[in-house]
């Protein structure tokens, strides 16, 4: 069987979760399946990037960080690209796909926030989206959802008949790839003295819920308020966020990091006393896996698929009620025995998301595309 995987949405440090999945499941795929050819089809700000070396790659002249020329490329070329590679199975990792191709099809759809929380993203992209990723579930062989909280958002809000869906979950998200900053360093660079920290890494969109855990945290007693630390990249978000802060009185307590490198994001998490990611909307939750396979204690919301990743290894909240967030943190920072608990059934928990697993989904899609009618 010879794959192309369609990468062209990659813009290496630039596209969140979707890129770390990308990066994990290549190689999965060719450790479990070594007799598959992959065709890695990448824009030109990726065409130098180490995940070229893991596949035949091609690339596509459009430059992704502009939305038009994604789509382009992506419509125009990509399919005529995949034809003159002699792919027999194309499968788009990032929601969108060509929705024309004389090769069997597979999307894989992370989820559906274009949709249900429009106010993620600014108005032309939720457009697009909103256009383009129930165009390729409806024309692609198969659909892979990353959860069944995703598959099922599919058949309510999309109309896309759910035997056509495989629900593949992903691994447990990036493993450590550096050594962590060390903690006294840390401490210093952020001014955290000697307080407990509670972490929480998430790109600063609405959705995130961020306000809300800046209203838990004022809810906390300042001789118990922990200092809350938020990497991720910014977005027009901040300002909003970091308005909420001084006008909650809590501005001293938040550092809002941005991006941070991997060695500095590894110390964050051994030093942290706690993970809480209060999100209102996940496709899969990649953030809630990687604090637990650190062994971070993890708190967070209620709400589509997180409890179905979380299992019973961490405490869920209601992501709508400020004192429920801030009683999961106390909970956490007061609680010493039922935070090592959290700690030892977050490790299992996240041993069980496995991209070897993820790979092997994955491939059994691709033999459903290739028996399925033409679309």
């Amino acid at each position: 069987m010879r794959v192309g995987l369609n990468l062209i949405f990659l813009v290496p440090g630039e596209t969140g979760g979707m890129e770390v999945a990308a990066r994990e499941l290549v190689p999965a795929l060719r450790a479990a399946a070594p007799g598959v050819e992959l065709v890695g089809f990448f824009n030109r700000e990726a065409q130098d990037d180490p995940l070229t070396a893991e596949v035949e790659a091609v690339t596509v002249p459009v430059r992704a960080r502009n939305r038009v020329e994604w789509v382009r490329g992506e419509q125009q070329h990509l399919p005529r690209l995949a034809r003159r590679a002699g792919v027999d199975v194309l499968h788009s990792l990032a929601s969108t796909a060509p929705l024309w191709g004389a090769f069997a099809r597979v999307v894989t759809v992370h989820d559906l926030i274009f949709r249900l929380h429009p106010e993620a993203h600014q108005g032309l992209r939720t457009r697009g989206m909103g256009l383009l990723v129930p165009l390729a579930a409806r024309r692609s062989d198969r659909v892979i959802a990353v959860s069944r909280s995703t598959r099922d958002d599919l058949v309510r809000h999309v109309g896309i008949a759910a035997a056509k869906v495989d629900v593949v979950p992903q691994g447990m998200g990036a493993p450590a790839r550096a050594d962590p900053v060390p903690e006294a360093r840390l401490r210093e660079r952020h001014a955290l003295g000697s307080r407990a920290v509670v972490l929480s890494v998430s790109a600063k969109r609405p959705h995130k819920n961020l306000a809300r855990l800046l209203e838990a945290l004022a809810l906390i007693a300042p001789e118990r308020r922990p200092a809350l630390v938020l990497p991720g990249y910014p977005t027009w978000h901040e300002t909003e966020l970091r308005e909420r802060a001084r006008a909650l009185g809590v501005e001293g307590d938040v550092r809002f990091l941005g991006w941070i490198d991997a060695a500095e994001l590894e110390g964050l998490y051994a030093l942290a006393a706690a993970f809480v990611f209060p999100s209102l909307y996940e496709g899969f939750g990649l953030p809630v896996l990687e604090a637990m396979s650190r062994g971070v204690p993890v708190a967070t919301s209620d709400r589509s698929s997180l409890p179905e990743v979380a299992g019973d290894a961490a405490l869920l909240f209601d992501p709508l009620s400020p004192r429920a967030i801030a009683t999961a943190m106390e909970t956490l920072l007061g609680d010493a025995q039922r935070a090592e608990r959290l700690r030892a059934a977050g490790r299992r928990r996240a041993a069980q998301f496995t991209w070897e697993a993820t790979a092997a989904g994955t491939l059994d899609s691709y033999e459903r595309a290739l028996r399925a009618p033409s679309s």
